[in-house]
């Protein structure tokens, strides 16, 4: 035998030894049952064969097989494993089914013990009405919607309708909880005699356990315990359960603190009753905003057990027929969806009268993709139950509780950062709608440059009469490549850290509509779009322009946002505009929800070893290790940074579907955050922010290769930014280039190739900043 093989082998002898004690998880895979059934996570396993956690992942998948001499070794591990965990009988009264299994829904016990079955309402034994098992709705829901103690319906396209809610009514401040005694009614709300709130709590107890809910004795379940990611909902807090639940295919929900509870429903309607009964939701993020509605999340064995199918069949609409039997049972049931449907994301609800409470849950149907690998990476296809519980939990607790894409996310958390209105005394001392200074009230329409095509406004537009504001896209000509250029003999890409969000930071939008003014006097602090000439500004050839997405220097008159034409004067650079769209009212509009995303962002990748205190060469080490520390955690961060992007982009929301006829008017439009213009003016100040630091880096002899959005290429003479970015002489970063580090508007690195093959993409028309990170 080997070196390498008896190496390995001793690893995998003392990582049996350390094995956590059983617990029943079973197939889909033998090797992924037995590896959880020792209470292994896949980065033990890793450890202990020196490969990666992904190449174990694909090992269980049956993607990939190991190759010798990891073969041998796994192959060891197995065995022993399978000593000490035989596959259980089907008598066994120890067993558990499995998440994927399609069993009859009873669940059996966990490793203290197994558990009987609890009587249900209706025979006793099985299910009742629709398969409600006693305990499984929340106590005085039915009372509460025959007192039409019901909740409003969300806009069809994932975030709320303007105005569909009444301003809040006032109540005592959340946090302070000793200002309302455990169990008496907020102010102004009717009080749920016998019942329930909309917490889900008994109103005499609000610091057990969920009302309908079990907690299943015993540990977590395997793989929580190895999950790096704090967690949230703790006993006692106003949502018990937390802000989010993710529902196996053995009735267990689990929490995002690594509790399991007990989750009877064998229908989605009487998931709905179930979840708005178990203390599931996350306080407001505002003291006039709303709390989050229950996330309840369906692995594939769960919406199997729940009669959902395991894909959808209408591709293009993305929701379920308007006759299949879970949407007809909701129906019945006195349940609405939104205009999208029974999606991916399904938002269930009820209308609600004066003074009532909000009964609305949120779906997300894992197997119909509701969390997107382009900005969760690949979580779904690696994560337990638990471990995707406490990743999307993390999420909730740092960002907002999902509620649809990350695109949905980021623009929600605008609303709930800023709600439009709040609770004031009428003129007849009753209580009426005002407006929350600073925030978005309304829907207004764009000024006919701001609008996208499809726009009413824009018919008829002369072409030329667009505010073209977007990210750079731009590549050297490559006969301006110097001799010494072309003798260095690499090429390094820098990326600017969250660098839409650090643009949103102290940028003043405009919060009203827009007025229109000829021969205006230019104003930086005035946002807005204005129509000047800026062909006369001459630069550097081997710079891109700021002033236009493509970097070539503008031709004519042409529209700007104010970023780009506060750059031009801040370079020296008179600029009379010949007219311009105003708007007069403005404020900083993004600053809550620039700050909240940023500490998130920092928070994870604190998570992940990257803090602000680390010296440049010990930032570099950490990044190359951040990825693999923790895929979970990865996972959040991905997210949280296309919350970021996807909340800007869906500023400017185009028609989707083919029932759009041009000129005509969409749903997004309705929205008070429908607004092209804000779009607009942070990505000309993310651009004009790149071109300082460009314009910096060239005083100091070094030019860009190529730009695409935040990342910049440079010629280098080693494959590290420490041998590119300029210092001073005390070895301190030079004042104002990219400099490294974790928060926003820092770089890190994208990734280092050989200089000719960059010079090669340039060659054949290629953008090297596209392809750079391969």
């Amino acid at each position: 035998m080997s070196d390498a093989e008896n190496a390995l082998f001793a690893a995998v002898d003392a990582l049996v030894e350390q094995a956590a004690a059983p617990g029943e998880l079973p197939p889909p895979a033998e090797r992924r049952r037995l590896r959880e059934a020792a209470g292994l996570t896949r980065q033990q396993v890793a450890g202990a064969l020196d490969v990666s956690w992904q190449a174990v992942a694909a090992w269980e998948s049956g993607r990939a097989v190991p190759r010798p001499p990891k073969r041998a070794a796994y192959a060891r591990l197995l065995e022993r494993l399978a000593e000490r965990h035989p596959q259980p009988g089907a008598q066994d009264g120890q067993s558990r089914p499995a998440d994927g299994a399609a069993g009859d829904g009873k669940r059996t016990g966990g490793a203290t013990g197994a558990r009987q079955e609890e009587p249900t309402a209706g025979t006793g034994a099985g299910p009742g009405p629709r398969g409600v098992a006693a305990g499984g709705r929340a106590p005085g829901a039915a009372t509460d919607r025959a007192r039409g103690v019901v909740a409003d319906g969300p806009d069809a396209d994932g975030p709320d309708a303007p105005g569909a809610d009444a301003a809040p009514v006032p109540r005592t401040e959340r946090k302070g909880a000793a200002a309302r005694p455990s169990g008496a009614p907020a102010p102004g709300r009717r009080p749920a005699t016998g019942g329930s709130d909309r917490r889900g709590t008994p109103a005499a107890d609000r610091t057990g356990t969920a009302a309908g809910a079990v907690d299943v004795p015993g540990p977590a379940q395997p793989g929580d315990d190895a999950a790096t990611l704090p967690a949230a909902g703790p006993a006692g807090a106003p949502y018990p359960a937390g802000p989010l639940v993710v529902l196996d295919g053995a009735a267990r929900a689990h929490t995002a603190d690594g509790r399991t509870l007990h989750c009877p429903a064998a229908t989605v309607t009487d998931l709905v009753e179930w979840a708005l009964g178990a203390g599931i939701g996350q306080e407001r993020l505002h003291r006039h905003g709303r709390d989050a509605d229950p996330l309840v999340v369906l692995t594939e064995a769960a919406a199997e057990r729940l009669g959902l199918p395991a894909r959808l069949t209408d591709r293009r609409n993305l929701r379920l027929p308007e006759d299949h039997p879970a949407v007809r049972d909701l129906l019945a049931a006195g349940w609405r969806l939104t205009r999208r449907g029974f999606g991916p994301w399904a938002r269930v609800h009820q209308p609600v009268e004066a003074h009532g409470t909000r009964r609305c849950v949120q779906l997300a149907v894992l197997p119909w993709d509701a969390l997107d690998t382009r900005a969760w990476s690949d979580l779904t296809s690696f994560a337990t139950p638990g471990e995707l519980a406490r990743a999307l939990g993390t999420y909730a607790t740092r960002v907002l509780t999902p509620r649809g894409s990350t695109a949905v996310n980021g623009l929600e958390l605008m609303t709930a950062l800023r709600p439009p209105t709040r609770p004031v005394r009428g003129a007849t001392g009753g209580w009426t709608s005002g407006h929350v200074a600073g925030s978005l009230a309304v829907a207004v329409d764009p000024a006919p440059p701001e609008a996208p095509d499809e726009h009413p406004v824009a018919a008829g537009r002369d072409p030329h009469d667009v505010l073209d504001e977007e990210a750079y896209e731009w590549v050297r000509d490559p006969d301006l490549l110097s001799d010494a250029e072309c003798a260095l003999p690499h090429a390094v890409g820098l990326d600017v850290n969250m660098a839409f969000a650090a643009a949103a930071n102290r940028l003043r939008v405009g919060l009203g509509a827009p007025l229109h003014t000829d021969g205006p006097h230019f104003d930086p602090k005035l946002p807005g779009a204005w129509y000047a000439d800026l062909s006369g500004i001459a630069t550097d050839p081997r710079l891109p322009s700021p002033f236009t997405p493509t970097g070539q220097r503008p031709t004519g008159p042409a529209w700007y946002a104010t970023p780009t034409l506060a750059y031009a004067a801040e370079l020296g650079h008179p600029v009379r505009p010949l007219e311009a769209w105003l708007r007069p009212e403005a404020g900083p509009y993004l600053d809550p929800w620039y700050t909240r995303l940023r500490d998130a962002y920092l928070a994870t990748m604190a998570d992940l070893g990257v803090t602000k205190d680390l010296t440049d060469a010990d930032f570099l080490a950490a990044m190359e290790r951040h990825r693999g520390a923790d895929p979970a955690t990865a996972g959040v961060l991905s997210a949280i940074k296309a919350t970021v992007k996807g909340g800007i982009g869906k500023l400017r929301e185009r028609p989707q579907g083919a029932g759009h006829r041009p000129g005509g008017r969409w749903p997004a439009l309705e929205r008070p955050t429908w607004r092209p213009d804000i779009r607009a003016a942070v990505i000309a100040q993310a651009r004009t922010n790149m071109h300082r630091k460009m314009a910096r880096m060239a005083a100091h002899g070094h030019f860009p290769l190529a730009v695409l959005s935040d990342c910049v290429v440079y010629p280098a003479p080693g494959p590290s930014p420490l041998d590119l970015l300029p210092r001073t002489g005390d070895g301190a970063p030079a004042p104002g280039v990219f400099r490294l580090g974790v928060s926003p508007g820092m770089v890190k690195l994208e990734g280092a190739r050989e200089l000719w093959w960059a010079a090669e993409l340039m060659e054949q028309g290629h953008n090297p900043a596209r392809h750079i990170k391969e």
